[in-house]
């Protein structure tokens, strides 16, 4: 099969975009690359979610609507790089989930001085290439990130639970947990969000940072002179 280079929307980076996704992407231990056939409209819901995140990040408004986004990510057996620790000996995935995610919270994420935004827990559906046959894979998370000064410091992929054939669901638990305990994943991870927030946000949707400025405040206009009443003249002869 002839696979054709991802478009630019697909390989953005995703990483806060949809934790739920990055997570799963250090869990596969993946790169941002596409994988198999790309599914109707994947790209375009991703790209959907992108700029709505980023419209909450930079406007930084609590008040509005929630995160809500059903995604969809391929990843091919080529970007699946793995580890030392954890070798990838599978072929391409698959996974979908539905994101739902405070507002408020994410708002909170670059306006508090210090905050752990917690994500509420979200079950992927996913496909794995085994041995030539697609093998079905569930797994849920709720990554934890430590915000300090509107900058992420610490990470967690907390993965709660895993269905799905033994050696698939094996090297998943153990990628998370290498990266929950000894931190494998850490810093790229943190790296990913952080250049999400305030490098590729404003960079792919500059209008919408613009739009949140805080508007100049305007000189007060001096009433115009007005030319005051010619004195009455005097009576001839007074």
């Amino acid at each position: 099969m002839i696979r054709k280079p991802a478009p630019a929307s697909s390989r953005r980076p995703l990483s806060l975009a949809a934790l739920i996704m990055a997570a799963l992407g250090c869990v596969f231990q993946a790169s941002a690359a596409r994988a198999l056939d790309e599914g109707a409209g994947e790209a375009k819901a991703i790209d959907a979610c992108d700029k709505r995140l980023c419209t909450i990040l930079q406007q930084k408004n609590p008040s509005g609507e929630d995160l809500k986004c059903l995604l969809t990510k391929t990843w091919a057996k080529s970007s699946l790089k793995g580890d030392r620790s954890v070798g990838w000996g599978f072929g391409d995935a698959r996974c979908t989930v539905q994101i739902e995610i405070s507002r408020a919270r994410i708002v909170a994420t670059v306006t508090d001085k210090d905050t752990k935004f917690a994500v509420p827990a979200h079950t992927a559906h996913c496909i794995v290439e085994q041995d030539g046959e697609l093998k079905t894979v569930k797994a849920t998370l709720a990554p934890k990130i430590v915000f300090k000064g509107g900058k992420a410091e610490k990470i967690w992929i907390n993965l709660l639970h895993v269905e799905g054939p033994t050696a698939i669901k094996a090297t998943m638990t153990t990628a998370a947990q290498l990266n929950d305990t000894i931190g494998l994943f850490h810093r790229n991870m943190l790296k990913a969000v952080n250049g999400y927030i305030y490098k590729h946000c404003p960079k792919e949707y500059p209008l919408t940072q613009s739009a949140t400025a805080t508007p100049a405040k305007r000189a007060p206009v001096k009433p115009a002179n007005r030319a005051q009443p010619a004195a009455p003249k005097k009576p001839e002869g007074g």
